[in-house]
């Protein structure tokens, strides 16, 4: 069962005790009676899961990075915050837009639904917006023809599932006004072909060993990881509708191994 769901359950549980106790079983006690604890501690509750449902559900979520796809700019660990309605609102649990607001932006780091299990919640660098030609050609990326500006910096190593370490040489990469950090594995292939899953709107790509190339349609994402060879996303499971969005990410507010990285914003 996903979170928003269970917090909308307790919600709608307390808060009908609450209610009852109000209209009906408060009349019923006897003057200066202690409430049962049935009643007491979701009425205790009730205010506190209401302010958390409606923070989580409207304004600001939560997250955790489980795997090493947005190194270097989010770390396993990293605790971060996503804002819910800079894309617009949305009903909670059902997802649905019910007011738009702002559209998402090349560069930016949003988290979304995974398109083959929505019960996932991913979290990628948005690369093509809907009408984008996206291309990727020896490991250098193009969108509408134009090649995606990018700068060399010192290489980059990191530990990958905690047994190796992985040297990989790092970019400062300029994605419409994003200008963000992302490492490239020079031993590692383009392109994984035998990962490419048969997605919908498939025939909107063409690939080969060493590039691709998608028409992003309507109403959907194209999102890359900013670990370029060590990230599972658009290149291989495929499009991210507009209605699997679910923020965008802006803030690192915790990680126990690296308090350093406390207060950095996500750009």
């Amino acid at each position: 069962m996903n979170f928003a769901l269970l917090m909308l359950i307790l919600l709608l549980v307390t808060g009908a005790i609450w209610l009852l106790d109000h209209l009906v079983f408060r009349r019923r006690r006897d003057k200066g009676a202690k409430e049962p604890w049935w009643i007491e501690y979701p009425k205790s509750f009730f205010p506190i899961i209401l302010i958390v449902f409606l923070l989580r559900s409207f304004l600001v979520e939560p997250f955790k990075i489980p795997s090493g796809s947005m190194i270097p700019t989010l770390l396993v660990g990293d605790f971060i915050l996503v804002n819910k309605f800079t894309y617009g609102i949305r009903l909670p649990v059902a997802n649905k837009k019910i007011m738009d607001i702002n559209l998402p932006q090349r560069g930016e780091v949003m988290v979304f639904r995974y398109p083959e299990n929505p019960t996932l919640d991913y979290i990628k660098r948005v690369v093509g917006v809907p009408g984008d030609r996206v291309e990727y050609r020896n490991k250098r990326l193009t969108v509408n023809n134009q090649l995606v500006p990018v700068d060399k910096d010192d290489d980059y190593q990191y530990v990958d599932g905690g047994l190796s370490f992985v040297n990989s040489a790092r970019f400062w990469e300029t994605l419409g006004t994003h200008r963000h950090s992302i490492i490239i594995n020079p031993e590692a292939p383009a392109l994984q072909l035998a990962g490419v899953k048969q997605f919908p709107q498939r025939e909107n790509c063409v690939y080969n060993e060493q590039e691709f190339n998608c028409l992003v349609p309507p109403g959907n994402y194209f999102m890359m990881g900013d670990n370029r060879d060590s990230s599972s996303d658009s290149r291989y499971w495929g499009f991210v509708p507009e209605q699997n969005i679910v923020g965008k990410a802006f803030l690192v507010w915790w990680n126990f191994s690296e308090l350093k990285r406390i207060g950095n914003r996500i750009n």
